[in-house]
């Protein structure tokens, strides 16, 4: 007989109503609201947090692709006036 099995086995009607009264009768009837409403601020909290995180990684992403260089398919676009300096190139004269 398989009584590994029997052991992994999920709780069944009358074995959750046995669990949900060991639960009452540790916590109290007072703190168990407050102990649900608490799990439901942290799960929501974790469940922005982790929408968040993804938004940031797609935004990432995103920007990773809208900065890679684009590739010169045209032999002229690739040719650079060497001919004039532009203003950040010439060399800088000081006046004293």
């Amino acid at each position: 007989m398989h009584l590994d099995l029997i052991a992994l086995q999920m709780p069944q009607g009358a074995e959750w109503l046995i669990i949900g009264l060991l639960i009452l009768l540790l916590f109290g009837a007072k703190k168990l609201p407050d102990a649900a409403r608490g799990l439901g601020r942290s799960m929501r909290i974790l469940k922005t947090e982790t929408k968040g995180l993804r938004d940031d990684y797609d935004d990432g992403a995103q920007e990773n692709q809208a900065a890679a260089p684009e590739q010169i398919t045209d032999k002229a676009e690739a040719k650079v006036d060497l001919s004039e300096p532009t203003p950040d190139s010439a060399p800088a004269t000081s006046k004293e």
